[in-house]
């Protein structure tokens, strides 16, 4: 058997030419010389990628990895066809292909390396770009709920807000460090396989799908009560059907979504997305052009701490800042990742801020009476208000295809190979949309958008924020750093976990008060 090692195999065809130097065995040396200099060029090519239709698939993926960033299991499928390709070319480097390849594969871990290094030097995001996508990140749902939670917990708690801002950044520094040790580290899951192997990696797993599910919910919800306020006066009814006009309004706004869960490509899905960072940004401007332009008064006061109500409020003000599971994406993006905690304290800075006055202005204009929503409450016959409205309600329609494309991304990746590209994209589609379905359901049935968000918060995304993010970095660099520092991270997850388990419980018991008022209602 011949394998390729360079020149030896050059060798060995001069020394045949040399044995037998007739005319008709120079032609077939020549033959064969000419056939094993193909073999030999196309491996080079598969090793090196230097095809033109490799390299417009590396493009592709790098293309996809970058408007995928909001999600990222797509990095996790991204490396693993690396890591497919790479067994791939490791396998196919034997020259006769009609006998069982031979080859040492010693030199696979290399290649995998060479493949972070490769990443790395492709990246091109700078500063100023991965602090603007850091920032589109954290703000979405839960800016509608920081002047409701701060009526709630009176003036005081702001210094809360702020405080989970802070230790936010630090635990987005401390992804950034767990990266450093390992680059191959692509994403939250694989930090959390680097540190606690693969129980890390499926617990990460369980809590980012379980996040992204209740998230959707919440955003349904958040759906429902605005498109009911934009949409006052119109009826609805259909026969047979035990259903409100607006449960009906909310069905069909779903249904008029449900077509972009079965979106493969991640280009269309993310432009799609990206249309939900800009009702974001409307949302905000529209409450201080409420005081500016609608003679709207801040006169209301805001009362100064009502502990009772800090264990609920607390997972409205963690959801604010949930984003961490992108995080690694965006360090994986940056064209110098050592400048990545300079990101996250200028992104968490100027997001803090705005969450503080957003807060303190829509507790003023509204005072108690202010909505879980913030859009709920402004006056309904203002301009801006409707243009605040809308962008609350189309939001979540460019939200649901990009939430669930980790999800579907991951079956697919699960699917026996023998399986056709087309059934696999109808039982990812069917699934998606059994998902959506669900989420629809949940939402009509527990309609209390502000105790399903604090569930969430306190429940979900306090671990994936806080406590995850620290033990990862004390378990990987655990003999590496200082023991005020593993003190620091160990009070942390402490922290988390209490604030955690109190705001589940606080929001729990409200939830299920709120579902039995209902059901008495009902009946």
């Amino acid at each position: 058997m011949l394998h390729w090692q360079g020149p030896s195999i050059v060798l060995y065809i001069k020394l045949e030419c040399l044995i037998v130097p007739s005319i008709p065995s120079l032609q077939s040396c020549w033959n064969l010389f000419k056939s094993m200099w193909k073999k030999i060029s196309k491996s080079i090519r598969n090793l090196l990628c230097l095809q033109p239709n490799c390299l417009l698939h590396r493009n592709e993926v790098l293309n996809e990895t970058l408007h995928g960033a909001h999600r990222n299991e797509v990095l996790n499928e991204t490396l693993r066809g690396a890591n497919l390709d790479v067994n791939w070319v490791s396998s196919h480097v034997c020259l006769e292909e009609s006998k069982p390849c031979m080859c040492n594969h010693s030199n696979l871990e290399s290649v995998e390396n060479d493949i972070a290094i490769e990443h790395n030097v492709g990246a091109t995001g700078s500063f100023a770009h991965a602090v603007i996508n850091m920032i589109g990140m954290l703000i979405g749902l839960g800016q509608l709920s920081t002047p409701y939670a701060l009526e709630r917990g009176g003036w005081v708690s702001a210094f809360l807000l702020i405080g989970l801002g802070i230790i936010c950044a630090y635990t987005s520094h401390l992804l950034g460090k767990c990266l450093d040790k390992n680059p191959k580290s692509r994403s939250f899951t694989d930090i959390g396989q680097h540190a606690f192997g693969t129980k890390g990696r499926v617990l990460a797993a369980t809590f980012i799908y379980l996040e992204i599910f209740m998230a959707l919910v919440s955003y349904t919800i958040s759906l429902h009560d605005n498109l009911i306020t934009v949409l006052s006066g119109m009826q609805i009814k259909v026969p047979r059907a035990k259903l409100s006009s607006s449960q009906l309004l909310t069905m069909m706004a779903v249904l008029i979504a449900l077509p972009s869960v079965w979106l493969r490509n991640l280009s269309s899905i993310s432009f799609i997305s990206s249309a939900g960072i800009l009702m974001s940004l409307l949302i905000f401007i529209s409450v201080p052009c409420i005081s500016i332009f609608g003679g709207v008064k801040p006169n209301h006061k805001i009362p100064v701490l009502q502990l009772h109500n800090i264990p609920a409020i607390s997972g409205l003000y963690i959801f604010s800042y949930a984003g961490h599971i992108v995080f690694p994406n965006l360090y994986k993006e940056m064209k110098d990742p050592s400048r990545f905690t300079k990101v996250s304290i200028v992104s968490f800075t100027i997001v803090t801020a705005l969450y503080t006055v957003l807060a303190f202005l829509g507790a003023k204009l509204f005072g108690p009476e202010v909505n879980s929503q913030i859009t709920l409450s402004m006056p309904p016959h203002l301009l801006v208000t409707k243009i605040a409205l809308w962008a609350t309600v189309l939001t979540p329609m460019t939200k649901y295809a990009l939430e669930i494309a980790p999800f579907s991304i991951q079956l697919e990746h699960n699917l026996p190979a023998s399986m056709s590209s087309k059934l696999k994209m109808i039982i990812r589609g069917c699934v998606g949309s059994f998902l959506l379905l669900l989420i629809l359901a949940l939402a009509l049935s527990v309609p209390y958008f502000q105790y399903v968000l604090s569930l969430t918060g306190s429940l979900v995304s306090i671990a994936i924020c806080v406590i995850f993010p620290c033990a990862f970095h004390t378990k990987i660099c655990w003999g590496q750093i200082s023991k005020p520092l593993i003190i620091l991270n160990l009070t942390l997850v402490a922290f988390g976990s209490l604030l955690g388990v109190f705001g589940t419980v606080s929001s729990s018991k409200l939830l299920v008060q709120s579902l039995r008022r209902r059901v008495h209602h009902l009946a």
